[in-house]
């Protein structure tokens, strides 16, 4: 079968798995009076359509914000109004000012799942295609191996069809921008990551190894470089004045805009979520230990002494290679240490078994995440006896063929038993009732096991960055 052929069937697995889990429930079903994060988005619509821009970010008497007031970036407000002109349209109940509040019928979620589907169908699945294609290495049955194994990941299936978000925007457009500066094309890149972050403050993740990729490779060039430098300076000014214009106006909204995507005020715990500071917590009590400003300049400092090493790295070798090991390290950091932490804000490799019982998802979870480990055994235990058979039958370094399989069997075995643990404290959560002394037992323990995880990773990669990738030469002697 040709390679477009099962590229077409990846892309329909990946469509049918979304809207097989959107037919289950979702954040806040039935739940007044605050509902959950579907009614949010629905409220944001019923909010940008009948309020002017004006209000769109401030506490009016038409716009509660302690009742899911705005807190994203202008181009999420605008793919609001956007989608609650389409809801006018199909029913006006559904945005109807004050009197929409909690709405939820069979028809309204069918619109609601459909709006997260057109949204990935034009942006998330294109750039995953484009990306998996272009720019991973290997054959094409590796690479469409890749591509079925990224559009299954179950983490943002399962927030945005289930729980109810749009976060492939966001890291679509994020992706967009990697395969573009992929492919040297540097300004557009940077013009689709500045819509990546004008969608959701979450790409700050990977905004600084974006800055020293591109930086880097400007000074590199010389005195070509700073033409390239200010060709990437007048792209970024201009996109981010285009999506935050209407706001640039009066400095007042600007500033509001800010302060509702940036809720400093909230403090440095929002949840039980799997980074530096909840898992401390457990041993010391840093909200006793600490005052407000002193959480908030400490998170600062660990997080920019997280980053800074990879941030270097990049900025004097400007690689795509140690650009895309960059990108890993710097949003594990800001995860890890960074300041008022949400549980969503780590969607490349994440664990919210919690989050997702809240919300009835337990079927769609178990079966997403079986399909996805299955496809990713495959390709582990492909690559595993590939590098066996080449080192063996070459008969070259044995000590070093053999040291490589052996680690190659223990990093498996690790594997195998986080698979396992990962089961057993899923099963746990569901089937046992914790000590009535200890009610957030298990959301603790699975915390605390996905920050070891992300710690571990993030040690990880930070070693592979300052390890230099083989040759390609070598590459294909191995071959």
């Amino acid at each position: 079968m040709q390679t477009w052929s099962l590229v077409a069937l990846c892309v329909l697995l990946g469509a049918v798995t979304r809207w097989g889990v959107s037919f289950n429930s979702y954040s806040g079903a039935a739940k007044p009076p605050m509902f959950g994060d579907y009614e949010a988005q629905r409220h944001w619509q019923e909010v940008t359509y009948n309020l002017p821009l004006q209000q769109w970010y401030f506490n009016t008497t038409d716009n509660d914000l302690n009742y899911w007031g705005l807190d994203y970036p202008p181009l999420t407000a605008y793919h609001s109004l956007l989608c609650a002109y389409v809801a006018k349209r199909i029913n006006p109940e559904w945005v109807e000012l004050h009197t929409s509040r909690g709405h939820e019928s069979p028809a309204h979620k069918l619109f609601m799942r459909a709006s997260v589907l057109v949204a990935d169908l034009l942006i998330y699945l294109p750039a995953v295609v484009l990306y998996c294609l272009c720019l991973t290495d290997g054959s094409p049955r590796k690479k469409v191996s890749i591509l079925l194994c990224t559009l299954l990941y179950p983490g943002l299936i399962l927030i945005d069809y289930g729980h109810f978000q749009y976060n492939g925007v966001s890291l679509g457009l994020a992706l967009w921008a990697m395969w573009a500066l992929g492919l040297g094309w540097d300004a557009l890149g940077s013009m689709a990551f500045c819509l990546a972050l004008s969608y959701k403050q979450m790409e700050l993740y990977h905004a600084l190894p974006f800055f020293c990729y591109l930086l880097g490779k400007c000074f590199k060039q010389g005195i070509l470089g700073f033409f390239l430098l200010v060709r990437i300076g007048v792209t970024v000014l201009l996109t981010l004045a285009l999506c935050w214009l209407p706001f640039l106006s009066d400095p007042s909204q600007a500033s509001q805009v800010l302060r509702r995507i940036f809720p400093v005020a909230r403090g440095l715990f929002e949840d039980k979520v799997a980074n530096a500071w909840c898992s401390l917590n457990i041993l010391i009590k840093i909200r006793s230990i600490l005052s407000s400003d002193s959480q908030f300049y400490l998170s600062l400092a660990c997080t920019v002494l997280a980053v800074l090493p990879s941030s270097v790295r990049l900025l004097t070798k400007p690689t795509f290679w140690q650009f895309k090991l960059a990108l890993v390290n710097s949003s594990l950091a800001f995860f890890l240490f960074s300041y008022q932490v949400h549980e969503k804000s780590i969607l490349l490799a994440s664990f919210m078994l919690p989050l997702l019982l809240k919300d009835g998802l337990l079927v769609p979870y178990a079966a997403t995440s079986l399909a996805f480990l299955y496809f990713n055994f495959a390709n582990i235990l492909r690559k595993k006896q590939s590098y066996n058979l080449c080192f063996i039958r070459k008969k070259v370094y044995y000590a070093f063929a053999y040291a490589l399989i052996i680690m190659t069997y223990v990093c498996l075995l690790q594997f195998y038993l986080s698979i396992l643990a990962m089961a057993a404290l899923s099963i746990a959560s569901v089937a046992v009732s914790p000590p009535p002394h200890l009610p957030d037992l298990f959301p603790v323990l699975i915390s605390t096991f996905a920050f070891v995880h992300f710690l571990g990773m993030f040690v990880y990669f930070n070693i592979v960055q300052f390890t230099e990738p083989p040759s390609k030469k070598s590459q294909k002697k191995i071959n």
